[in-house]
């Protein structure tokens, strides 16, 4: 064991399933658990922890694969759980799928010293041993995976500082950034999430000396979270409860709002439900907004605005990743330099837009139909951290032109419609300044989109988003039309971009 080793006292079986389990949170495909000790030491209960943690069972049966060799199961990352005391020789590694098994999922190893040559040099070697009643375990592993291993033991003291040692965790969902999510669940008490966003490096300089965080007011902390939380609740709108924080690492656990989502039993979206949220969102809209928020005694959050060179930089994703995507070829200067002027002159059109609080991704994934409450609290919104002080109409086309969902024209008039209503019910309400602004924020947020989606493909392996490109596309294609829009619209419609 090397001087970085980590050493976890288990001081019960209950200890050691735990850790199964917690190891299970930060696995990654091709990673590969090398579990020594001798008999007895806990490597199988480890192991059970880990598999039904991964496969989202809390009573699946994990036998130990003594006689069969191997055992694989299916889970968020196929699981194969390995057991190579009767192996003949390590050769016969090969015969059990070693390598395929590694390459599309993630590998338990009992014995492992049994086939020691042949297992991957970067393998996470975890050796259990007795230690008075209980156990000790001691991790050693690369750089990379002690990264992960450090932080999630790290989500663990923070459960337990916050009265949930024993709490059982499950992977809930990763977003499109470095955010994780888990469900946490523990006797007598009400399901809790915990969101996992540590503090984020800035990336390089890419403009006047600034990183694309900078300049697009991206939320590097859960800072932000919080004090538009606490902002949201006390307007009389549904924010999760915070139950405990730690702003430093990047760690809360808050409340669980329900599972109640805008789609039916089909993935159609519900009508009802962007209405109501349209109209909740006019709500949102009627209140005034500091630009300062309270995360916690002596934090204050300072609600970035939403200015030009933000909107720009996120709407040259379209010329940076989108137009070579599409086109085979990648944008000239004299491309980029055209597509810039031609939303500097959409931008100046909202000068004179309505201004409120953009919470920037108000859409069916980050709203939670709540169907036995009534008023404000039926509808939970849960993702608000990168919200800026800029257009109202912003939020507006994220709803109405719901980037996961597709939303037919129709429906899309309607909840516009319905957001038109509860403004005009409030008082003045300039509706062409609304129309104008609309339709501007919505082709520069879907512009920004699919340079974002084709990015996710690209640079992080993630090719699932590329399903959403005909969409989105879609939506451009329904607010170009506008006068505001001309010169963005002769960009698209010249370099064929709409398909």
């Amino acid at each position: 064991m090397s001087p970085e080793t980590l050493t976890i006292e288990l001081e019960d079986e209950a200890a050691t399933t735990r850790l199964g389990a917690d190891l299970a949170a930060v696995a990654r495909v091709g990673d590969v658990f090398a579990l020594s000790g001798d008999l007895g030491a806990g490597k199988t209960t480890l192991a059970r922890g880990f598999v039904r943690a991964l496969a989202g069972d809390p009573a699946l049966d994990v036998p130990s694969p003594t006689f069969t060799l191997v055992q694989s199961y299916p889970g968020r990352i196929a699981i194969h759980h390995f057991d190579l005391y009767r192996l003949a020789a390590g050769s016969d590694l090969d015969e059990l799928g070693f390598d395929e098994a590694v390459s599309e999922g993630v590998a338990l190893v009992e014995w492992p010293e049994r086939a020691a040559d042949l297992l991957p040099a970067d393998r996470i070697r975890i050796e259990l041993a007795h230690r008075g009643d209980g156990r000790v375990a001691m991790i050693d592993a690369p750089d990379t995976a002690l990264r992960r291993l450090r932080r999630t033991l790290a989500i663990r003291r923070f459960l337990a500082d916050a009265g949930a040692p024993g709490a059982a965790r499950t992977f809930l969902l990763g977003d499109a950034s470095t955010r994780t999510y888990e469900t946490i669940s523990a006797p007598g008490a009400p399901k809790r999430i915990l969101m996992n966003a540590p503090r984020q490096p800035d990336g390089p300089p890419i403009r006047d000396g600034k990183p694309y965080s900078q300049i697009a007011h991206l939320a590097e902390s859960v800072t932000p979270f919080v004090a538009i939380a606490k902002a949201l609740t006390s307007r009389g709108f549904c924010a999760p409860k915070i139950f405990a924080q730690d702003l430093d690492q990047g760690l809360l656990l808050i409340e669980h709002l329900g599972d109640g989502g805008f789609l039916d039993a089909a993935g159609a979206p519900v009508r009802e439900r962007y209405l109501a949220a349209a109209t909740l969102l006019a709500g949102i809209h009627r209140h005034d907004w500091p630009l300062e928020m309270e995360a916690a005694p002596g934090v204050v959050h300072h609600l970035p605005l939403y200015d030009r060179e933000a909107m720009m930089i996120e709407a040259e994703l379209l010329t940076d990743w989108y137009v070579p995507e599409e086109t085979g070829t990648a944008p000239t200067d004299a491309d980029r330099a055209e597509y810039r002027a031609a939303w500097d002159t959409a931008i100046s059109c909202l000068a004179t837009a309505e201004k409120s609080i953009v919470l920037r991704d108000y859409h069916s994934p980050n709203i939670i139909w709540r169907e036995e409450r009534s008023g404000n609290d039926r509808l939970g919104i849960i993702d608000f951290q990168d919200a800026l002080w800029g257009p109202a109409a912003y939020d507006v086309a994220s709803l109405a032109q719901d980037a996961r969902v597709t939303i037919p024209p129709e429906l899309e008039r309607a909840t516009v419609d319905a957001y038109k209503t509860a403004r005009r019910a409030q008082g003045a309400f300039d509706e062409a300044a609304f129309d104008q602004a609309y339709a501007i924020m919505a082709a520069q947020r879907n512009s920004k989109i699919l340079g974002i989606f084709v990015r996710l493909n690209r640079r992080d392996g993630k090719p699932q988003y590329l399903k959403h490109l005909p969409r989105i596309r879609d939506y451009v294609g329904r607010v170009l039309p506008h006068p505001a829009l001309a010169a963005v619209r002769d960009f698209y419609l010249s370099r064929g971009l709409l398909g």
